[in-house]
């Protein structure tokens, strides 16, 4: 092994290779034995098309593209979208980016638009055969004002003809239709819950006027409110309804046959989440299998798991499937079969086909054609750490690891910590080129499921409510110094990044705390008041319980809003930033850049023409991976193996 510097090491992981090699996995489904899955593809400027794969052997003849070029499968519904296609019986329908328009694919012939171009926008599709429609949400952009979010039944034959089946509530989420078609289960929520704080599961009997109008007919609600989050409802082939609730403080599996609201049944309870954030429509833990069992994976730690559970026979309880995965989601049943996403600390994710019988399994695609060795892969290691006020909080630590390199024994490397965005959310320990990049070059790495983090019930979700940039802050800045005191990085080169919410709280943590020495905010918040003045309709809320209600808690705003204080900061901070996005809109990372220039700080500013909320394009994400390794690089003085090309760094004399 050579000797070199920390963050100075040769590796083949570079961002070439990662774009290159990498592509999005959306959500997959099954029908009449084939799989489909939605496809997100860096290298065609971020595109999503529908892919299948023909079940019937496992050669590169079965894979077939299903979208032509010019169409982009993806939704807008909440800005975030999610559920944009649905499969049956050979028909595709699914929605398109650019003219927001549902699309009609009969087999393998050319889509078809099935709905006008307007201002509606259309995700989380069910198909009721007797009718003929197709059963959905609906956000309205054409009154001007805020959106309006319906459930509506679109005509398959007649696409003008569209009617709103269920509204009055802010917003909704997962239509769902029993067996026999006649009964609608669907989640609803208002303002200022988001659907993790509390939502409500009805259910409606479909009927038909004589004139052929749609209906939801007696109307009640089965479980829920503004305090209980309900998940992912479902209809077993036998017509009870399913649903996942955090009623107990964790989110678990219950049951009701609809004639006794009183009986709501748990299937097993246990401190173990089955449930996810909805911040995506499509979610999906558990499915039901052809013998009416039920597969379904939930999370302890940080970890996933797979288990079969009989509702027939609950004394048996889960029956634990293994697998290499320890990351599990998407998961859709049918008949014998079944698909999830699943990832490792060493594999990344792919869509795996389950024959749940013989409990056999194989990949059906791979997020990630990259073959790497071993001995340049960091695998995650579980961290539980000292916080705040007594408590623990928890991340994930890689340390730097290649082959072909080692520094010298008294150096320590330096550490990146990660923040996630949401913040309502958690990282996984699936493998991530994108962290591996850093490991491999000689960074260590701490990603954070700080307080707010999903995976550890609710009241560790909680401990964010009315404390965000606080508490979120702290765990990232005490994660650090554990790691520090542990003399496992060097505390004199700490650096922390994140992206969306993760940026305000990096940007939080470089203005209030003097821990860390550089950061990079990728589409991060410096300015709440602008977030809760100037955002979309699923998010325009969030803050109330974040931060408390605006205008009324206007002075909370400005106290952790870090544009107001540029006073404090004392080190240089990379920003890079999509020109379109409505999320986080770019005045707010230019209002910082100008502050931090004024200064004299070293600054760098990266915008990006045509990114929205999140890099899609495959030139972007390299020149942001890239740009941010050549940013610390300058701060901290080392050396980069590769060429790297510059970014700009304001104030800096080393550029």
């Amino acid at each position: 092994m050579s000797v070199a510097p920390y963050g100075s090491w040769k590796s083949p992981i570079s961002s070439d290779l990662i774009v290159s090699s990498s592509i999005r996995l959306g959500s997959a489904a099954i029908d009449n034995g084939n799989i489909y899955w939605n496809e997100g593809r860096p290298t065609e400027g971020g595109r999503n098309l529908l892919m299948r794969y023909d079940n019937a052997g496992n050669s590169a003849e079965n894979y077939r593209e299903l979208t032509p070029a010019g169409l982009n499968v993806r939704s807008q519904v909440h800005e975030y979208g999610g559920g944009e296609y649905l499969v049956q019986d050979g028909r595709i329908y699914f929605t398109n980016f650019s003219d927001r328009c549902i699309y009609r694919q009969i087999g393998d012939n050319a889509p078809q638009p099935l709905t006008a171009v307007n201002d509606y926008r259309y995700a989380d599709f069910a198909w009721s055969r007797d009718y003929g429609k197709l059963i959905c949400v609906r956000e309205d952009h054409t009154g001007g004002g805020e959106p309006v979010n319906t459930i509506v039944a679109v005509n398959t034959s007649n696409g003008e003809d569209i009617q709103v089946l269920v509204n009055g509530a802010d917003f909704y989420a997962s239509p769902r239709l029993n067996p026999d078609g006649n009964k609608l289960a669907w989640i609803c929520w208002h303002h200022p819950n988001m659907p993790w704080d509390g939502t409500e599961l009805w259910v409606g009997d479909l009927v038909e006027s004589e004139i052929g109008v749609l209906a939801i007919a007696n109307p009640r609600l089965i479980a829920g409110g503004v305090n209980e989050s309900i998940f992912q409802p479902a209809w077993s082939p036998s017509g009870e309804l399913y649903f996942v609730s955090d009623r107990t403080g964790w989110w678990n599996l219950y049951r009701t046959d609809l004639t006794n609201l009183d009986a709501i049944q748990p299937l097993c309870p246990m401190e173990a989440e089955f449930g996810l954030p909805q911040w995506v429509f499509g979610m999906s833990t558990y499915g039901f299998t052809g013998d009416g069992k039920i597969l379904c994976t939930y999370t302890q730690q940080g970890i996933s798991h797979l288990a079969i559970l009989d509702p027939s026979n609950l004394e048996v309880g889960l029956q634990e499937i293994t697998t290499p995965f320890t990351s599990i989601s998407g998961i859709h049943c049918k008949g014998d079969q079944a698909v999830f996403h699943g990832g490792s600390a060493t594999a990344p994710t792919a869509i795996v086909l389950l024959d749940v019988t013989t409990k056999a399994w194989q990949k059906i695609r791979v997020a990630s054609d990259l073959q790497l060795d071993p001995e340049y892969i960091s695998a995650a290691q579980p961290l539980e750490f000292p916080t705040e006020n007594g408590k623990t909080a928890y991340g994930l630590f890689y340390a730097p690891k290649n082959k072909d390199f080692q520094a010298e024994a008294t150096e320590k490397p330096p550490l990146l910590v990660k923040s996630h965005g949401g913040p309502t959310a958690s990282t996984s320990g699936s493998l991530s080129l994108g962290i591996q990049y850093w490991t491999s070059r000689g960074f260590a790495v701490l990603d954070v499921n700080y307080g707010g983090s999903t995976g550890y019930g609710r009241e560790y979700r909680d401990r964010l409510k009315g404390n965000w940039g606080i508490v979120d802050v702290d765990d990232c800045a005490n994660g650090a110094k554990f790691l520090a005191d542990q003399g496992l990085v060097d505390e004199n080169r700490l650096a922390i990044s994140g992206g969306s919410a993760g940026g305000y709280t990096t940007l939080c943590a470089l203005t209030f705390r003097d821990d860390f020495k550089a950061g990079a905010s990728h589409y991060g918040i410096c300015d709440l008041e602008a977030l809760a003045t100037d955002t979309h309709k699923f998010e325009s809320r969030y803050l109330d319980s974040l931060i408390g209600k605006y205008p009324e808690h206007k002075e909370i705003y400005i106290q952790r809003s870090p544009i107001h204080f540029t006073d404090k900061l004392s080190c240089a901070i990379a920003f890079f930033q999509g020109l379109e996005d409505k999320v986080v809109p770019p005045n707010q990372a230019e209002m910082m850049v100008d502050a931090l220039r004024q200064k004299g700080l070293p600054v760098a500013y990266v915008p990006f023409e045509g990114e929205q909320h999140g890099f899609r394009k495959s030139e972007n994400i390299k020149r942001a991976l890239d740009g941010e390794f050549y940013f610390y690089a300058q701060i901290f003085g080392f050396t980069t193996a590769d060429a790297i090309e510059p970014i700009a760094i304001e104030n800096h004399t080393n550029t």
